[in-house]
């Protein structure tokens, strides 16, 4: 590949230097003249033979074209190349050493045994992976050593780790009895809907409860007296009232992206980032990574970065404009702590306060919230109950 220079000319009169230079057969491939200046691609031999030439004017290289160009950006960006395929020979090497061996399961006697029989046959902390087919021949051989305490198992290696389910073989026994419950309110709350699907309820819709009140009961009654227990459930929903506080700055910028993006190779060394070819223009930018190599130990990773242009926009907030973005952001927030079959009733600004330079929102909220809690009761004999019932008050 023919390397090409772009070059700048500069001088009291420089179109009569490139007719000089046309006189000397100096092949030139591109030419603008310009009031000041002369722009003009000539080759290796044009560039030396310029290079040569005794001259008053200014000549400035501007650009380079072909194999030229390709060794320059090989010189600028040697140590970074070098850089590079130094992190990834030693991230690929790191990659394929496991350093956490995870069982999942909720007993503390089923994660050992699985963990030294994961051990005993090669799979620990701080060794290379094992093959796909030595992983199945270790999970065969688990299976038939512990035959009569699991069912199943699966061995999965993530990245540097290797997670591990594993389900227990149940032995064929009667059917536990289910325990004795309460069903109670976990907050303060006024009941909106209750419906039991067993037990007996024994509060009503629009009823104001405590925290720990009974909703639902386990025991069951016949003509006033108890006759037995059993696993109170069903849905009760209540009306939950928060007071949510909002600090807005009366100044707020806003960073906003134009739409405007560029993608590089990106590596990241503790936290300093080099990019293979220029950063970019951007005065004010944010960086999306989708990671290519990344070593959980050595701060090391190399990614396809997006670089997105942003914009800062100001935004003033007033005494009289602070609520409906403090509704916003409050909604926003408590919407996180509900649950999925929780909802928002209403929402209003109770007071606003400006300290310093912020000012700070409460909002009020009423909430359709589930407020069902339990409360065993398998221990609780009914003869005690009902004791306690025929006991006189004092």
């Amino acid at each position: 590949m023919n390397s090409k220079y772009q070059l700048k000319i500069t001088g009291k009169n420089p179109k009569r230097f490139i007719k000089d230079l046309i006189k000397l057969k100096i092949l030139l491939y591109h030419m603008e003249n310009h009031d000041q200046y002369s722009i003009i691609i000539v080759d290796d031999n044009g560039l030396k033979a310029i290079q040569k030439l005794k001259t008053s004017y200014q000549i400035k290289l501007i650009r380079e074209y072909g194999y030229s160009r390709y060794k320059h950006l090989l010189k600028k960006y040697i140590w970074f190349l070098l850089s590079l395929f130094l992190a990834i020979i030693i991230i690929q090497g790191l990659s394929n050493v496991i350093f956490s061996v995870e069982v999942e399961h909720s007993k503390k006697e089923i994660r050992e045994l699985i963990l030294n029989d994961l051990e005993t046959y090669g799979i620990k902390k701080y060794r290379f992976r094992v093959s796909y087919a030595k992983k199945e021949q270790i999970k065969k051989k688990i299976l038939a050593k512990e035959i009569d305490r699991i069912e199943w198992l699966e061995i999965e290696r993530v990245g540097t780790k290797y997670i591990v389910s594993v389900e227990e073989r149940i032995k064929n026994e009667a059917e536990k009895k289910k325990e004795a419950q309460n069903i109670i309110a976990k907050k303060d709350a006024m009941i909106l809907r209750i419906n039991a699907t067993s037990g007996e309820v024994v509060k009503k819709r629009y009823d104001y409860v405590k925290k720990g009140d009974v909703l639902i009961s386990g025991f069951i009654t016949r003509d006033e007296k108890i006759v037995s227990k059993t696993k109170a459930d069903g849905k009760v929903f209540g009306e939950v009232w928060y007071k949510v506080d909002i600090d807005l700055p009366k100044k707020y910028q806003v960073i906003n992206k134009t739409g405007k993006s560029k993608k590089k190779i990106e590596l990241k060394v503790f936290n300093k980032s080099l990019f293979l070819l220029q950063l970019n223009s951007y005065k004010t930018y944010q960086l999306q990574r989708k990671t290519l190599i990344k070593n959980p130990i050595l701060p090391i990773g190399i990614y396809y970065t997006t670089i997105h242009e942003t914009k800062e926009i100001s935004k003033n907030y007033t005494h009289n404009n602070a609520s409906q973005e403090a509704i916003k952001i409050a909604s926003r927030k408590l919407l996180e702590k509900l649950g999925s079959e929780d909802r928002i009733i209403s929402k209003k600004v109770l007071k606003k306060t400006e300290k310093n330079s912020r000012i700070i929102v409460e909002v009020f909220f009423k909430v359709e919230e589930d407020i069902k809690d339990t409360e065993n009761i398998e221990n609780i004999k009914i003869e005690d109950i009902e004791g306690e019932k025929s006991e006189p008050s004092n």
